[in-house]
Formats: C-alpha cells, structure tokens, sequence
C-alpha cells in the first residue's frame, strides 16, 4: 500500500493531550503529533539536538507561547514556527488550543 491513514482521536495518548502519530502512520522519519491543550497546559522544556530533528510547530486554534532558548513568542490561531533541533523550547497554552507538531532530521 502506498499511503497510511489514521485519525489521531484513535492513537493512544502518551502523555495529556499528545498523540504521538509516527508509528501509527507508519512514518519512517517524520513525527506527526497532534496536541489538544486545556487552557493552562505546559509542555516541558526540550531540545532535539541528540536526534537532530528539526520541529515545525502549527497552532490551528487557540493561543499560547513558546519559549525558544529565552525568547518568548506568542502564538494565535495559524501561527507557525520552526525551531532548530539544538534549540531548546517549551509550550504553553492559555486557552484551549489544538497543534500540529512535524518534525524531521
């Protein structure tokens, strides 16, 4: 088969709110996730330097911020933001929000 589908409402959450959708699409490089944020959830701080997997992060709806190194940037609804795999980052969501995390090396 040429292609693999999933809806990521079927894919077990490994962590509140995250699903992590790599295996169940069977991607061979690329991370998928999906996250469904309530208003006040943080993610921890993180970097991809060992994997040297470069991340592009996609806000659908909602708001938050994400700290990149020390800089905070602010994020609405269709916002979109690439951060290097040795930098290290943080999310966080004011209201109720959905993301799209791809990442790659």
């Amino acid at each position: 088969m040429s292609y693999t589908a999933e809806n990521y409402e079927d894919v077990e959450q490994l962590a509140p709110g995250m699903h992590f959708m790599r295996n169940a699409l069977d991607c061979d490089n690329l991370g998928v996730t999906v996250i469904e944020a309530d208003a006040g959830w943080e993610g921890k701080e993180h970097d991809h330097a060992d994997e040297g997997e470069e991340e592009v992060y996609v806000l659908l709806d909602g708001s938050g911020r994400m700290t990149i190194e020390d800089e905070e940037v602010s994020l609405d609804a269709g916002d979109a933001v690439r951060v290097d795999p040795d930098a290290s980052r943080r999310l966080a969501f004011d209201e109720e929000s959905t993301m799209v995390i791809a990442g790659a090396p």
